[in-house]
């Protein structure tokens, strides 16, 4: 009498490891589209952020004369005209590189790009300290991809300006 010892592996087998391979794969070909996803999110929100705090190191910087940047905002043409020439020359001229950088290269990419900036008095009165509550938005609309829908996005600093 013989003993028949088979060795390997049969049909079926075969069949559920393709099977169990087949699910692995997708689902890392799932994750791959969603780090990719994030990482579009990731490179928008980095040039967003570094948008408002090129403003607001640029307010900082002429701190005396933080009031002259209330009211900035890149939506309309003529903005920064507003901005008195003569007695706020630094703040006009910041008003032109900040529009012109939101609408540039930089800017380029992020749809709907809008930068505001509005400052308002702020700390004690008695005695004066003569403080300003700056807060500067930058607005844009994230790209649609695949299963991504667009939305509104936005980063805003706020910060507390003293003068010198």
């Amino acid at each position: 009498m013989r003993v028949r010892t088979e060795s390997g592996f049969t049909l079926i087998e075969a069949m559920m490891a393709s099977v169990i391979l087949a699910v692995g794969l997708l689902a890392l070909s799932f994750m791959q589209a969603t780090t990719l996803s994030r990482n579009v999110d990731s490179a928008e929100l980095t040039r967003a952020t570094s948008l408002a705090s090129e403003m607001v190191e640029r307010i900082q910087y002429n701190r005396t004369r933080v009031t002259a940047y209330n009211g900035i905002t890149s939506a309309g043409a003529g903005n920064c005209n507003t901005i008195s020439a003569t007695n706020d020359p630094m703040a006009r001229g910041d008003c032109n590189q900040w529009v012109a950088l939101l609408g540039g290269p930089y800017g380029a990419g992020l749809n709907g790009l809008v930068g505001t900036v509005s400052v308002t008095a702020t700390g004690p009165t008695i005695p004066p300290l003569n403080q300003s509550l700056v807060a500067v938005q930058v607005t844009w609309t994230t790209t649609a991809g695949v299963n991504k829908a667009a939305r509104t996005r936005q980063v805003v600093i706020n910060t507390t300006i003293d003068p010198e």
